[in-house]
């Protein structure tokens, strides 16, 4: 009996730390009155190899992930089916880059507002979990770097 708890335990222990993200400085950008879309940004870290595959926000009808890359001469947004998330190795979502795309927005959002966030994370065994947040939103003309830093674990 004792042997089964303590495996069990390690059951447990391995597949709460598969793939652990931590979530630093997130933020969305503010909108002006009549615009429809805005990008979420943050730093995203994993203990084990793993991908982000999905977000989800009660802020907008559609999330998407999406990238932005030089393509020629013309810099080209696009979704993408997921991101990955090498073990030990910060992914920075930031403008001009990789991000997280709300789309057609239930509201204007405004610098001080808070917006409720899910990731969800895709480990090399096909398990996923969800990293549930909130971000900030912050004005317009925000830089591509700096702020506090929160982290999440996975849920």
């Amino acid at each position: 009996m004792k042997r089964i708890a303590i495996a069990s335990l390690f059951a447990l222990a391995a597949s709460s730390v598969f793939a652990q993200v931590q979530v630093a400085d997130p933020w969305v950008r503010a909108t002006v009155a009549q615009q429809r879309s805005t990008g979420a940004f943050m730093r995203l870290t994993a203990e084990h190899d793993a991908r982000l595959v999905e977000a989800q926000s009660p802020a907008a009808k559609i999330v998407e992930i999406h990238e932005m890359k030089m393509e020629g001469e013309v810099m080209k947004m696009r979704a993408i089916d997921a991101l990955d998330l090498p073990a030990g190795k910060t992914v920075e979502l930031k403008p001009g880059g990789y991000h997280v795309m709300l789309i057609d927005l239930n509201a204007q959002l405004k610098e001080g507002d808070v917006v409720a966030l899910t990731l969800v994370v895709e480990g090399k065994d096909g398990k996923r979990e969800q990293v549930d947040l909130t971000a900030p939103v912050r004005p317009l003309a925000t830089p591509a770097s700096g702020g506090m830093q929160h982290r999440h674990g996975m849920h």
